[in-house]
This record gives structure tokens, C-alpha cells and sequence, in this order.
């Protein structure tokens, strides 16, 4: 009989590609590692593509593998969202919550998350402010916004803001297919300080990058630096440098259409953590908190661990 693609195979191939490992899959489904190996090579065997890179240490997306992730993502999602609202009355409330988004977050995280609230709450407005880190720290606290949504590795320690950690994603080296890299499957940071970096300057993510090699004695050599995560994509595909981002915003093509690779760090490198921000004397109530709650649902698996470590 015809084999068909089913929803816990997605469930599987989703927590092998968030946890980095099988046999973490396994322990955060409940289920057998060989059951998810299998549901990996039933979907792999379906598609006729390779989605994971099979690692000494654990696996890691394939270019092919990424762009399908995106695509259960989004799958489930939708499953998620019906299942938790089809026996609720349709929301009528109306209002309007103001939100403040950082870079990466509006660019890569935010719209489509937008899209499923609206869905369930059509009558309430949204006011959404691109704003930089010291912008949104200075708006939770003069209370012009209601939440703020950003990297939480970018956020001094403190108890200024109440905070929630909604997805931890992995920072791997990004290299263009034909560099000396992009052949390795797993890399240290002393040899990527051998090569010439691209340095993102948007959302703290130099000062990210330079804290990778804290405490080593490495000179980066920068070559080039740029506030567009879009060319840095060109820079790096065209071989000018390597770089080290988070799987959040990988993308496995330029604009161009030349091929990115992301390669393990053999190293410990912190991730990139997203989050909600809101003021600490002030907890959010009314739509500002149902707003909350649908990202902390919708967030569900996306990342693990406590919030602390750009893009």
C-alpha cells in the first residue's frame, strides 16, 4: 500500500531539527529514536532529498532539509492554531496593542506570528514600532509600549523588564559553498579566525560576534562590516568572508541565487535568543496580555533552555 506523509512525521522531523539530535527528539516526543530515524528517512525517502547532515555528534539541516523545515513549520502550525480555536466563540474583542520589534525579529520572526493573531482576534489593531534595543528598553520603561520583542542575549542582566524566552535558535558559520570551510562538516572558531569574517552590525550582532572569541588570543580579521542581512548573504555566497548567524535568518541562497552553507562550531557558542519584554512593575493585562499568551503558545518547541545569551 501507497505510504503517505503523516503529521507525526512532521512532529519528528521538526524536534530532530530544533534539539540537533535524534535521540533528543525521541526524549521530547516520547516515542523511540528509531521511531524518529524512521519518520526522517520516510519523509527523505518521499521528497528524494537529504534533509539532515548526519554529524558525529548529532545531525544538522541540510539547505534542502532547512527550506522543508520552514514549510512543516508552518504546517503545523496552522494545525495548532485550528485545534486550539476551533471550539472557541470568534474573539470580538477590539482595542489596540502597541508593540515594539527590533531588526531581526520584525525581518525574520514576527510577521507570520502577526498574521495567525489576527486570524483569531480580526477586531484588534495592532500598532508595531521598528525600533532599536536602547529604543525599546526606553519605551518599556516610559510605558509607551505595551511588549517589546527582542533579543534577550542583547539585554544587560537586570530586573528593569519581565521577560519570557520564546525560541533559542542555534548560531552556526555561514560560508559559501566553494570556500575552504564549506566542505568541513563540523568547525572550530580558530579556524574560522583564519579566514576573513563579515561582520552584521544591525541588532548587536557585532558585539555578539566578538564575544564568541572572548578570552582567546585571535585578531577576527574583519573584512568587511554591513547593517544588511541580505548582503551580507551576497558577500559570504560570493566567497569575500565567513560569518557566524543564527538559524533563525539562514537562508541557503543569496538574492543571487549562490549557495550558503551553515556548518556546525565545534566550540561552545551562545544562541541567539527572541523574546517578549514588558515592564517589570507593569504586567501586561487586558489584549496586551492575550497577546502575550498566544506567542508564548505559539512558541512552543521552537527553542529550550532560560533566557540569557544577538543575531
Amino acid at each position: 500500500m501507497k505510504s503517505e506523509v503523516t503529521l507525526r512525521q512532521f512532529r519528528y522531523f521538526i524536534a530532530a531539527a530544533t534539539t540537533g539530535r535524534f535521540s533528543s527528539a525521541a526524549v521530547q516526543e516520547h516515542v523511540s529514536q528509531s521511531a524518529v530515524t524512521s519518520a526522517v528517512q520516510a519523509l527523505e525517502g518521499k521528497l528524494k532529498v537529504r534533509l539532515f547532515d548526519r554529524l558525529p555528534h548529532g545531525v544538522a539541516l541540510t539547505p534542502e532539509g532547512q527550506v522543508f523545515f520552514h514549510h512543516a513549520r508552518h504546517v503545523m502550525d496552522s494545525v495548532n492554531d485550528a485545534m486550539r480555536h476551533a471550539s472557541l466563540v470568534p474573539q470580538t474583542a477590539q482595542g489596540t496593542i502597541r508593540i515594539a520589534a527590533t531588526y531581526t525579529v520584525l525581518g525574520y520572526f514576527l510577521p507570520d506570528l502577526l498574521s495567525r493573531f489576527k486570524r483569531s482576534y480580526p477586531q484588534v489593531e495592532i500598532d508595531l514600532v521598528d525600533m532599536d534595543r536602547c529604543e525599546l528598553e526606553v519605551s518599556l520603561e516610559q510605558g509607551t509600549i505595551d511588549l517589546g520583542i527582542g533579543l534577550l542575549s542583547n539585554i544587560a542582566p537586570g530586573r528593569r523588564h519581565g521577560q519570557h524566552l520564546l525560541v533559542r535558535s542555534r548560531r552556526r558559520l555561514w560560508a559559501g559553498a566553494d570556500h575552504p570551510l564549506a566542505s568541513q562538516p563540523i568547525v572550530s572558531l580558530d579556524e574560522i579566525a583564519r579566514h576573513p569574517y563579515i561582520l552584521l552590525t544591525v541588532d548587536d550582532a557585532d558585539a555578539a560576534a566578538l564575544r564568541h572569541w572572548a578570552g582567546r588570543k585571535v585578531d577576527l580579521k574583519v573584512a568587511m562590516r554591513t547593517s544588511s542581512l541580505e548582503a551580507l548573504r551576497g558577500l559570504v555566497a560570493y566567497g569575500f568572508g565567513v560569518s557566524i548567524l543564527s538559524d533563525l535568518v539562514y537562508r541557503p541562497w543569496s538574492l543571487e541565487g549562490k549557495k550558503i552553507v551553515g556548518i556546525p562550531i565545534s566550540d561552545a557558542v551562545a544562541p541567539m535568543d527572541v523574546g517578549l519584554l514588558w515592564p517589570a512593575r507593569r504586567e501586561p493585562t487586558g489584549l496586551p496580555d492575550a497577546f502575550r499568551q498566544f506567542l508564548v503558545q505559539a512558541c512552543e518547541g521552537w527553542g529550550e533552555g532560560a533566557a540569557t545569551s544577538g543575531a
